[in-house]
């Protein structure tokens, strides 16, 4: 299935996603759960469907760098050089997050954000002109799932809908890469 994105999907998705629900996708790495990552009371469901601790920040995918300046107050210039260079999806961690909702961003005021390079991923962004929220398919502390089958029932039934793209194609089960990068274009690696 990979490549040719199903128009129904897709907007099934987006449906969701506009009435504050949460869906079940494939990413650039593993399948997440996402949402509006501007709409609070979503992000609040993502936390609890997976049972996780709210100090912890999540993810947030865009489509395209040029919307970084939305979200983020000060960018360096690095950024942009690290996202088209880099050859494995790479969240960066920046300071100063702002437009999103609180509760998605981290108690110091960072936000990890990926540029998405996946077919489905590009499209449903491209669409739904927001950013949306990326953490791992599984319930905290539990292993990630490398591939759809692999995700709990728990997680499958706590979502309101399953994107079909992509279900039956196995990942690498790898995250990806977090680097935290500050104003002054200082960076350090969280995970590689």
């Amino acid at each position: 299935m990979s490549g040719f994105v199903d128009r129904e999907d897709l907007n099934k998705a987006l449906e969701t996603l506009k009435n504050g629900g949460l869906i079940l996708y494939p990413t650039d790495t593993i399948w997440g759960i996402g949402c509006d990552a501007t709409n609070p009371d979503a992000v609040e469901k993502v936390f609890q469907l997976k049972g996780r601790d709210k100090s912890k920040s999540l993810i947030v995918l865009l489509h395209n760098d040029n919307q970084l300046a939305s979200y983020v107050n000060e960018i360096p210039e690095v950024a942009y050089q690290l996202i088209e260079y880099t050859e494995k999806p790479l969240t960066i961690v920046y300071s100063n997050a702002k437009n999103l909702a609180s509760n998605a961003i981290a108690e110091d005021g960072s936000i990890g954000i990926r540029i998405v390079k996946h077919p489905f991923c590009e499209q449903l962004l491209q669409r739904f002109r927001k950013p949306i929220i990326s953490t791992s398919a599984n319930i905290s502390g539990e292993p990630t799932a490398k591939d759809f089958d692999e995700i709990s029932d728990a997680i499958k039934e706590g979502v309101d809908y399953i994107v079909a793209y992509d279900r039956d194609v196995a990942t690498d089960g790898k995250s990806s890469t977090i680097m935290k990068l500050d104003p002054s274009g200082k960076f350090e690696f969280i995970r590689k």
